[in-house]
């Protein structure tokens, strides 16, 4: 039964955005006010530039320790390495997928076009809906 449940099936479609010109402190209050881990870092034409996440922010914090301050920009801490989840695959092939990775949600595309975010709690919603 799970074999045959998609990503699409479980994913964020209506998300949190950022842009790489959003103040780091701005987004990490988002991060919080949205109880989320983390968000997509969009261009003008909503295409995906990265992923803002709570680890990313615990990077400003540690940089304001040492600087004295806590400014930036999203796009000077976000990750632009994503690893990109299609749409159609298997929720089981994500499962495997998150239990090898440090990372907690990935960016969902579908025919090259950026359309959610996944988590693993997303993941766990597709187990507990059975």
């Amino acid at each position: 039964m799970l074999a045959k449940i998609t990503v699409a099936d479980y994913m964020s479609k209506r998300l949190v955005t950022l842009t790489k010109d959003t103040n780091v402190i701005d987004a990490i209050k988002k991060l919080l006010d949205h109880k989320i881990t983390s968000a997509p870092v969009i261009d003008s034409r909503g295409r995906l530039l990265g992923m803002f996440s709570e680890k990313d922010g615990l990077k400003v914090f540690l940089e304001s320790v040492y600087d004295q301050g806590m400014s930036g920009k999203v796009g000077e801490y976000m990750a632009t390495d994503t690893i990109r989840v299609d749409a159609n695959s298997s929720i089981v092939d994500l499962a495997e997928k998150f239990v090898k990775s440090p990372i907690r949600s990935f960016p969902v595309f579908q025919g090259g076009e950026f359309v959610g975010v996944i988590s693993r709690v997303d993941v766990l919603k597709a187990l507990v809906a059975i």
